[in-house]
């Protein structure tokens, strides 16, 4: 069975974007995962087919509604029983490696596209959901971060990277940053390919893969830099 992406959106025009091209492209023509869109505006009321209303207590922007946002989640959860229900919220725990690995080994994901001042907290007062974020920063709306958890998430997946282990030798996946890479020319402006590289010693090769990854790790992320340290 393939691996089931859902997504929750009002721009359901968004979708696939990226995802439909490259690598996940491919395997999404091939059937290796499937991506169902829920239009929120299929569940607003009234003629203009309403989602949101103002926020309760005043405030500027829009709150998207708890009977809507619910319609849509157990429509979603009624085509898709048995995955995880993702909102994409500033406010949500920060998206992780190790996260991303779990969906992709699970049957899938349905992904909540929030917008505009967030959501009703009733709505996740009543459904069962995981807030998550991509970092500090807002975005217009979920739909660009709904996207980034599906590809992280798929490019583990079997059947969709040319080469499966290049999932398996980059940043995150061993909790430190990646080393460096280099490829032809052997000279570029001035700079040359580390000799390391190219002698043909894969075990020397590795120990400094291993010793960029903990140099750069150290240097740009002192918060993995120190898990990592704490690792048996």
């Amino acid at each position: 069975m393939s691996w089931q992406a859902c997504v929750i959106t009002l721009l359901p025009e968004a979708f696939p974007g990226m995802l439909g091209h490259a690598l996940a492209g491919r395997a999404l023509d091939e059937g290796v995962w499937s991506l169902d869109i829920v239009a929120l505006r299929d569940f607003g009321t009234g003629k203009h087919q309403s989602v949101d209303d103002t926020p309760s207590g005043g405030g500027a922007g829009m709150v998207l509604r708890a009977d809507i946002a619910a319609a849509a989640y157990d429509a979603a959860i009624a085509a898709h029983p048995g995955l995880p229900v993702m909102s994409m919220t500033p406010r949500g725990k920060p998206l992780t490696q190790k996260r991303v690995q779990e969906l992709a080994d699970g049957p899938g994901v349905i992904v909540f596209c929030s917008r505009f001042e967030g959501i009703d907290e009733r709505f996740y007062d009543t459904r069962e959901v995981e807030e998550v974020s991509l970092g500090d920063y807002v975005l217009s709306g979920g739909e660009v971060a709904a996207q980034v958890v599906l590809d992280a998430a798929l490019r583990l997946r079997p059947g969709v990277m040319g080469d499966a282990r290049s999932g398996e030798d980059e940043s995150f996946s061993a909790g430190l940053l990646e080393y460096p890479h280099y490829t032809r020319p052997a000279e570029f402006e001035g700079h040359s390919i580390p000799e390391i590289l190219t002698s043909g010693d894969h075990a020397k090769v590795e120990a400094w893969r291993q010793e960029m990854s903990e140099q750069i790790t150290r240097e740009r992320r002192p918060d993995l830099w120190e898990i990592y340290k704490k690792k048996p």
